[in-house]
């Protein structure tokens, strides 16, 4: 594996926290953690996790040589090494835009991504993952979270898990240092979750039916509604009915 440190806690207030205030100058470094006190998914919210029953990580990269507007490829790269590991336990893994981690309408993986910018060249970008793995029962208000137990019907590796993530990840992320965005993108459009077929989604003006047309290197929503027009949309900016 490339020049990659992991670090293993006990407890932290969050991962994406910790390497904000790490100093070291590897290539990649992962920080893993069996409990959270303040876990953080998107837009604010709190990802919720039993102690040492989840796979909780963050991995910060230095893309110095990945262009601002194509940032989202590493996002793309990220969530496609989950999907590969997983992929390992069970079919139906897909991915849903922007990053998570979907199995049949559930959701099992979350993404956090946060990056800083230096003269106009992403200077670290820090992808924290939480995974639900052994936790059968959820109390937050989350409406739809599976587990990898679940689905397999047994307790499964954390470790094992997350070897396998971090394996693949190698993987794709000298791709994207190669310079390889077509053909990951490529795969990222096929696993995509509702790649096919007219869904049902909510904007700021209100619900319609829409196929999705694609997602770009700067990670925006392309989708068609049932009128024929194209909606490009942000994070947050649109929502899957489900």
């Amino acid at each position: 594996m490339s020049d990659m440190r992991v670090i293993r806690l006990d407890t932290v207030d969050s991962t994406n926290t910790y390497l904000h205030a790490y100093r070291g100058d590897e290539d990649v470094v992962v920080v893993t953690a069996r409990h959270q006190t303040a876990g953080r998914g998107q837009g604010g919210n709190r990802w919720e996790d039993a102690e040492g029953q989840n796979l909780l990580f963050s991995i910060q990269i230095r893309p110095v040589e990945v262009a601002i507007d194509h940032q989202f490829v590493l996002a793309m790269a990220e969530a496609l090494a989950l999907k590969r590991a997983l992929d390992a336990y069970a079919d139906g893994m897909e991915l849903k835009w922007p990053n998570d981690i979907y199995h049949r309408d559930r959701k099992l993986s979350g993404t956090l991504i946060e990056t800083a910018v230096s003269g106009g060249r992403l200077k670290r970008m820090i992808m924290g993952t939480g995974i639900n793995v052994n936790q059968r029962r959820f109390t937050s208000d989350a409406p739809n979270p599976v587990s990898l137990s679940q689905i397999t019907g047994s307790d499964e590796s954390i470790d094992h898990l997350l070897e396998r993530i971090l394996q693949a990840f190698d993987d794709y992320y000298r791709r994207v240092l190669e310079g390889d965005y077509a053909g990951i993108s490529r795969e990222y459009h096929e696993a995509l979750y509702r790649r096919k077929g007219f869904y049902r989604y909510r904007d700021a003006d209100g619900e319609f039916d829409a196929e999705l047309v694609g997602v770009a290197y700067d990670g925006r929503l392309s989708l068609r509604d049932s009128e024929g027009r194209q909606r490009s949309y942000a994070f947050k900016e649109v929502e899957f009915i489900i």
